[in-house]
């Protein structure tokens, strides 16, 4: 299929191969809430919209100290940004001052190419794949170079799910030059479960933390997300880019979302239950070895193509799956799939058993 897209979410090429509206696209490949967006920032957006002939704040206060006061920080450690997408600019942008940056692999393929951009020399090491739990692949630095090591890590790991706890993460701390952690999928674990390291920061000036609210909240076409670092870091972050990157319907929406713990709670108990009967259903069926994460998204490896299996969804069924290419480790025997309704995964379930029969 030509110009296949390297991300989730892109209806307007599915919708092509499918031959139908973008809006008939059943979307399993970009892991947004299906629950979302909440009312509340629904509501906000409405509310807003009174302001759209003024510029926003450029400090951004308000949603600064909503965030800040999520995480019981100062608003000087928040950085709004353009999605998380613009922040792992600026983030791979320092991080490309350093001798290596290191990953470990699979990984966001914007990571390479936002370090590349900046002229990084990235260093790779490939998670082991095999079931059962696996320790970060990334070996500690022994260099005494002076420009130290960086490394950049997702937590919850995309696209295999799996979470590394804090303890895990402090030797790194202790021996990298600058450790930026991407959280984008964070929220979707209850508290008690949870490993951020956002507690940290004020320990470790060497830390930050990227944060998406378009996610968990349903929001991706708004653009939102925040870094959490020492307060000169994110100075010299803003100093680098436009100003007003954030505008001001995404503003009202962020605040009113954070505040939302009714909705954050139903998606807890939401996602809880429908991820474990979508693995459960995979795992019954021949040919696919589900794997189990703690996002809200499953890591599917498969006897058959899953380019063929994707464009056959697409084709008969409406379908959208992510496949894998994009992740260079995985290649054509992996498959990504968001967990969203209970009757939405059911039908995916039957297309996929379909699907497989003819392919």
């Amino acid at each position: 299929m030509a110009n296949r897209p390297i991300h989730g979410g892109n209806l307007v090429w599915a919708s092509a191969l499918a031959g139908c509206p973008p809006e008939e696209i059943l979307d399993f490949s970009a892991s947004i809430n299906p629950l979302g967006p909440p009312e509340s920032a629904i509501a906000a957006i409405v509310r807003g919209l009174e302001f759209l002939s003024a510029y926003p704040d450029p400090q951004y206060s308000s949603l600064r100290s909503t965030l800040a006061h999520s995480h019981d920080l100062d608003p000087d450690w928040i950085l709004p940004g353009n999605g998380a997408a613009e922040l792992l600019s600026w983030a791979c942008r320092d991080l490309a001052a350093r001798s290596r940056v290191d990953l470990a692999t699979p990984a966001f393929s914007d990571y390479e190419r936002a370090l590349r951009a900046f002229g990084a020399k990235i260093g790779r090491f490939p998670l082991s794949l095999e079931r059962g739990r696996a320790t970060l692949p990334i070996p500690l630095p022994t260099s005494t170079d002076s420009r130290g090591y960086g490394l950049l890590l997702n937590n919850p790991h995309n696209p295999t799910g799996r979470l590394w706890t804090r303890e895990e993460i402090v030797p790194y701390l202790d021996k990298f030059d600058l450790i930026v952690v991407d959280e984008a999928f964070m929220d979707f674990l209850p508290p008690l479960q949870e490993q951020s390291v956002i507690g940290m920061v004020g320990e470790y000036e060497n830390l930050v933390v990227l944060r998406s609210l378009t996610k968990f909240y349903s929001l991706p076409g708004l653009r939102l997300g925040y870094a959490v670092a020492h307060p000169n870091r994110l100075e010299r972050w803003q100093s680098w880019r436009d100003p007003w990157p954030v505008n001001v319907l995404a503003v009202a929406a962020g605040i009113a979302a954070v505040g939302d713990r009714e909705f954050q709670q139903r998606t807890w108990d939401w996602l809880r239950g429908a991820k474990r009967e979508l693995y459960g259903a995979l795992q019954a069926m021949d040919g696919f070895e589900p794997e189990w994460g703690t996002a809200n998204f499953l890591l599917v490896r498969t006897a058959r193509s899953s380019c063929q299996l994707q464009e056959c969804l697409l084709r008969e069924e409406q379908i959208l799956i992510r496949d894998c290419l994009s992740f260079a480790e995985l290649g054509d025997r992996y498959f990504r799939i968001a967990v969203r309704a209970e009757a939405e995964n059911q039908r995916l379930v039957e297309a996929l058993g379909r699907c497989t029969k003819v392919s």
